[in-house]
């Protein structure tokens, strides 16, 4: 995996200090939609401390998975990006023609340039909202929002994952699923147990790319937790 890539570097400011963002926000380079109605489309990334779009191979493979899951039934499906960054996850979803994505970004730049990519898009189904991906979490399930589909890749080793995951339970819809990456692995193929905070998860699929690591969950119905 190209580790200057991906999407969102968000929920928090200490992901990247203003200072740093602002030197490196100036250049930019381009991934592009790899299947549905914006295939080859392409997405400006903005270079920054942390930015690393989930690449095309990787992409290929889960929404591979995904449509498997889905039963190819995108139309029905609704979707949140916690961690936008250049929209990659959140545009990919909406080209395959899910019914709603709600995309989260607290970095200004990277923001704005969502914006941009939805306007030439004209993607109304797609929504965006700046700020704390954990408080914008926590605001949406004190509203009683479930959704089908959870894109959550957030910085790598500042324990946004830890923090974060637990609360998706609450906004995941029952049969729904959660994308997840992060920069190690949730079980070995030894070892299928899963860290404390992954309570009342199952891992669905699970594979690597270079050094990072992509999972789908789902709810543990074995686990006899009440939704």
């Amino acid at each position: 995996m190209n580790h200057n890539k991906n999407h969102t570097n968000q929920s928090s400011p200490a992901k990247h200090p203003p200072s740093k963002r602002a030197n490196h926000s100036q250049a930019s380079h381009q991934i592009r939609i790899i299947g549905g109605d914006w295939k080859r489309t392409p997405l400006t990334v903005i270079s920054a401390d942390g930015l690393r779009p989930t690449p095309d191979r990787v992409r290929e493979t889960v929404f591979n998975w995904l449509n498997h899951l889905f039963h190819s039934r995108w139309p029905q499906v609704t979707c949140l990006d916690m961690f936008a960054g250049s929209g990659a996850l959140g545009f990919e979803a909406a080209s395959r023609g899910v019914a709603k994505v709600l995309m989260f970004e607290a970095f200004t730049p990277a923001f704005k340039q969502l914006e941009q990519t939805k306007a030439k898009l004209k993607a109304e189904q797609i929504s965006l909202q700046r700020g704390d991906a954990l408080l914008l979490v926590k605001h949406l399930i004190s509203r009683g929002e479930k959704f089908d589909l959870i894109f959550l890749d957030p910085p790598f080793n500042l324990g946004f994952l830890e923090k974060i995951l637990p609360f998706c339970r609450d906004l995941l819809a029952p049969e729904g699923v959660l994308y997840v990456e992060s920069e190690q692995a949730l079980s070995s193929q030894q070892d299928v147990s899963l860290p404390d905070w992954c309570a009342g998860w199952q891992i669905v699929r699970q594979d690597k790319a270079g050094s990072v690591y992509f999972h789908l969950l789902q709810r543990n119905t074995q686990s006899g937790e009440a939704d």
